[in-house]
């Protein structure tokens, strides 16, 4: 790689990070290793510390920023231009991609992005593609499910009720939600909803802290009894409640 006080086509020049050591060196792997110093960087790129065009300090400034060989950087830096973060080019080094470009359905990528600041900007971009998606799924599911997929979606539904910790209710609400995502019977929504897991379960995790009562519960109530009773267009109509009350409580959150 260039070195990072070189200027390419891209704009500017990345300045050089916060100081950060790795944790727990000696007993991290070769591949875990990379693999934090991969979260490391794109959580910076994701929440704007690095805007896109920046070309990003070379192999030997990260390698004393962070307290690792160059080779964890290299690999580090490969699983960021898979994440399409980044691209690299022979004597000008590593720069920031578009936003456009990058992978916002890879697992790390939306981890990154519910870690960064404009966390409303995150929550509203994945209620959107709820809407898009979740009641026409429901109404799937009330017309095509299986006993077996049924009794997920129904033991899903009774473990929120009866979750006795932020952490528990979180896991039941985004199983609940995949549940139903498998029980619709299409076979594109299923690696969907697996692959947004990570966003449902930092929304679901807002969502809950914003609001202790029983009206949430209610709604994913109602949302069962209608899938379990084959009734596609309550189910569907359910689904667009229970939307429309977490857009309620993203909409009071950023006032």
């Amino acid at each position: 790689m260039a070195d990072g006080t070189s200027k390419g086509p891209h704009d500017t020049v990345a300045d050089r990070p916060p100081a950060m050591r790795r944790p727990n060196a000696a007993r991290m792997s070769g591949s875990s290793v990379h693999a934090w110093l991969a979260s490391e960087i794109g959580l910076r790129i994701v929440r704007g510390d690095y805007p896109p065009g920046t070309i990003l300090p070379n192999e030997a400034k990260w390698s004393e920023t962070f307290d690792v060989s160059r080779s964890a950087v290299r690999e580090a830096i490969k699983m960021l231009m898979a994440k399409s973060l980044l691209a690299s080019r022979p004597k000008v080094g590593s720069w920031v991609e578009p936003k456009d470009r990058w992978n916002l359905l890879d697992r790390d990528v939306l981890s990154w992005y519910a870690a960064s600041p404009d966390r409303e900007a995150f929550l509203r971009t994945v209620q959107e593609f709820r809407h898009i998606i979740e009641p026409e799924a429901a109404a799937f599911a009330a017309e095509r499910h299986s006993e077996a997929q049924m009794g997920e979606i129904s033991q899903s539904c009774r473990d929120m009720g009866q979750a006795t910790s932020l952490q528990e209710r979180t896991q039941a609400d985004t199983r609940f939600h995949l549940a139903i995502l498998r029980a619709s019977g299409n076979d594109l929504l299923v690696p969907l909803g697996v692959l947004i897991e990570s966003a449902l379960h930092h929304l679901f995790t807002f969502v809950t802290q914003e609001i202790r009562d029983e009206r949430a519960q209610s709604l994913h109530e109602a949302i069962e009894t209608n899938i379990r009773l084959r009734r596609p267009r309550a189910a569907r109509n359910a689904v667009h409640r229970l939307l429309a009350d977490t857009d309620d409580v993203i909409a009071r959150s950023g006032r």
